[in-house]
């Protein structure tokens, strides 16, 4: 009867453990840096030609232009993102288009508010991108969960940097 009342104690503290989760952490965020051994004239170009995103972005299987707006900030984007056979739309709005300075996203992805801010910067003959990126969660459910992924979500923005990084640098 004991161990059971300790496995039933255990079991209350980690589901209380989740949930506070959720109700702790409203939002999390990240950085990360990469440097890429070309001009950030190229770079940028290259960053934001919708054109060339899936060959250094391979997740991303279709971009539709749902509104271009000159100077690019405002313009809203779907995207067709195909990862692990499924596929999911992605919209993706410009809040922020400074030619080789800044590019910053809000993206809504299934359950998930993100805002991705792109910062360029020329060191020379290189450039280094510096992305901030934070994300929550629209359900409670969903938000206790998230923390334990932003490990994860790094990783992943970090391999498409270095995707980019080695399509830049060809």
């Amino acid at each position: 009867m004991k161990t059971v009342k300790i496995i039933i104690t255990f079991l209350i503290i980690l589901t209380v453990f989740f949930l506070g989760t959720g109700l702790i952490i409203k939002e999390s965020s990240y950085t990360s840096t990469i440097t890429i051994n070309e001009p950030l004239e190229k770079t940028f170009a290259t960053f934001t030609d919708l054109s060339s995103i899936s060959k250094w972005n391979p997740e991303y299987n279709a971009i539709e232009i749902i509104d271009l707006k000159p100077g690019i900030t405002g313009s809203i984007f779907d995207i067709k993102v195909i990862h692990n056979n499924q596929t999911t739309i992605i919209r993706e709005k410009v809040l922020a288009y400074v030619k080789n300075e800044k590019y910053t996203l809000y993206i809504d992805k299934e359950g998930v508010i993100e805002r991705d801010d792109y910062t360029f910067r020329s060191e020379g003959p290189y450039t280094v991108i510096n992305l901030s990126s934070s994300y929550q969660a629209k359900s409670y459910l969903l938000s206790c969960v998230l923390p334990f992924f932003k490990s994860k979500f790094k990783k992943i923005d970090e391999v498409f940097l270095n995707n980019l990084k080695t399509f830049v640098e060809k």
